[in-house]
């Protein structure tokens, strides 16, 4: 069973969490993969993903993760995606984006603990407009209320917000009326097999009109075959992420292009 995002009740992280310099009991680097954007053949974006630095899963990295290391889990995580990707060139790619998946329930005060991620924006020579942070959809969401704060500001500090895993857990449909993203990651098991699944397409069809109406752009993850992609473009979903056009890069930038 997975752990809630928010588990009841809700007890936020004191001031505490952002004085704590330990260092964490383990190390990890980043791997990064491609978001495609189809019109113009490059990628859009690169996700920065955990892994070990023995080559560790992001799965075995965050069962390293508890409550004593969380706050310090997700700070290093920002900092070290910033870090890597800007060594590797990725601020020379023209309004390329940098993707970076958050713990909400390390997050206690959104415009607290989002100091570090702009420090390194600015150490780094980041433009913060390009970074973009993932929250996964699929925990069920007790504190609604706490992530839309979260959305918020970093709306309000220029950052780009997204909904990661749509569609394959609880939240669905119910998580745009009560705040909505700039961007929304359409799960990969959806896009499994779309070209030859009318349900699937049913489905993602009606996903693509609710984000045009609300202004929201759309990512495909999980594309592995040329049909699967072909299919999503025909609908107007030209952003794509997947095994099809590259794995994650470990330490580097898969297809990029100076």
């Amino acid at each position: 069973m997975s752990t809630p995002i928010f588990s009841e009740p809700f007890e936020p992280v004191g001031c505490a969490a952002c004085k704590d310099k330990s260092l964490l009991p383990f190390e990890f680097t980043m791997a990064f993969q491609p978001i495609m954007d189809l019109e113009t053949g490059r990628p859009a974006a690169y996700e920065a993903l955990v892994r070990g630095r023995d080559g560790e899963s992001a799965a075995t990295v965050l069962s390293w993760v508890d409550d004593s290391n969380r706050y310090r889990f997700d700070q290093a995580c920002r900092v070290k995606a910033i870090e890597l990707s800007s060594r590797l060139g990725l601020t020379d790619l023209e309004g390329c984006r940098l993707s970076i998946n958050f713990l909400p329930n390390a997050v206690y005060r959104a415009e607290t603990c989002i100091r570090a991620t702009l420090e390194a924006a600015r150490e780094f020579a980041f433009p913060h407009n390009r970074i973009m942070f993932e929250v996964t959809e699929n925990e069920p969401l007790n504190h609604g209320e706490h992530l839309k704060a979260i959305f918020n500001e970093y709306r309000r500090r220029g950052l780009i917000t997204a909904i990661d895993d749509f569609g394959a857990g609880y939240a669905g449909l119910n998580m745009l009326t009560q705040f909505q993203p700039h961007v929304l990651k359409i799960d990969m098991q959806l896009i499994r097999n779309i070209a030859d699944d009318p349900v699937r397409q049913a489905i993602s069809s009606g996903i693509e009109l609710v984000c045009e109406r609300l202004g929201i752009d759309i990512i495909a993850e999980g594309v592995e075959t040329a049909s699967e992609s072909e299919y999503l473009r025909s609908i107007g979903i030209h952003h794509q992420q997947g095994y099809y056009f590259a794995r994650p890069g470990w330490e580097s930038l898969p297809l990029s292009r100076g």
